[in-house]
């Protein structure tokens, strides 16, 4: 299947003792998808009145590669919750759209149910593919907010943007249409794009943005590329998130 060439890029967790490393609280957590998939995550506990802050990553390497941006987050006094789709990391199965989707039920059934996090201390955060996964979270669980950053329409639009024009998306099978997720989303929504971001266009950014329902916000990070929004953006990029969830999660 041609997905697993274009869209997918997982990269296996290595064995290394991750919270000496990080020298951060990290706990190694296992649960189930939405189907049953064993999925792996790590969650690191703030105070018992913090927001939490579920972390839908993009669609490459895995948990570890998000370590030093979950230092930040934690700093800020966010918990967080941050896992592995299906075929990532120490996960088990293949990545498929439906997976992922059925996997971010699973993370958000784990932390609304085992670990008794109320909706309204949840946001989601999804960067790049994983904006597409957050966004349909939002549409389909009570949240206190939705953070999307360096998003992309769909798949087809993508392909548009980099094939000129040409119909390659025909010959992928998913489309993680965000534009039919955000439709959905009745919380406020922040996007956040870079404006020199040369894999998703900041005009893509800013087409979700447009379609998404009020309250929403858009923050754009000058000089901020695909990946490296937080080391540009800095304390401002960090501010913005931080105000955010705040307002949001009371």
């Amino acid at each position: 299947m041609l997905d697993q060439f274009f869209l997918y890029h997982p990269r296996p967790l290595a064995d290394k003792r991750w919270a000496s490393m990080s020298q951060l609280p990290l706990e190694d957590v296992w649960f189930h998808a939405a189907d049953g998939t064993r999925l792996f995550g790590w969650f690191l506990q703030s105070s018992s009145q913090a927001p939490l802050f579920l972390w839908c990553h993009g669609n490459a390497g895995n948990i570890s590669d998000r370590l030093s941006d979950l230092i930040r987050f934690f700093r800020l006094g966010f918990s967080v919750f941050l896992f592995d789709y299906r075929g990532y990391g120490k996960s088990d199965g293949y990545p498929s759209e439906g997976g992922l989707y059925k996997d971010v039920l699973g993370a958000y059934a784990y932390i609304t149910m085992v670990r008794r996090y109320p909706a309204s201390k949840v946001v989601v955060f999804g960067r790049s593919l994983g904006a597409a996964v957050a966004g349909y979270l939002g549409g389909q669980r009570s949240l206190a907010g939705v953070v999307l950053e360096s998003s992309f329409p769909s798949v087809e639009e993508m392909a548009r943007t980099h094939y000129f024009g040409l119909p390659a998306h025909w010959l992928i099978q998913a489309n993680f249409n965000l534009l039919l997720w955000v439709k959905e989303i009745r919380r406020p929504i922040l996007v956040i794009h870079g404006d020199r971001d040369r894999v998703v266009p900041l005009r893509l950014g800013e087409q979700v943005y447009r379609q998404a329902n009020r309250p929403k916000y858009f923050y754009k990070v000058p000089g901020g590329g695909h990946n490296d929004m937080a080391t540009v953006g800095g304390p401002k990029y960090f501010n913005q998130i931080n105000n955010f969830v705040m307002s949001v999660t009371g």
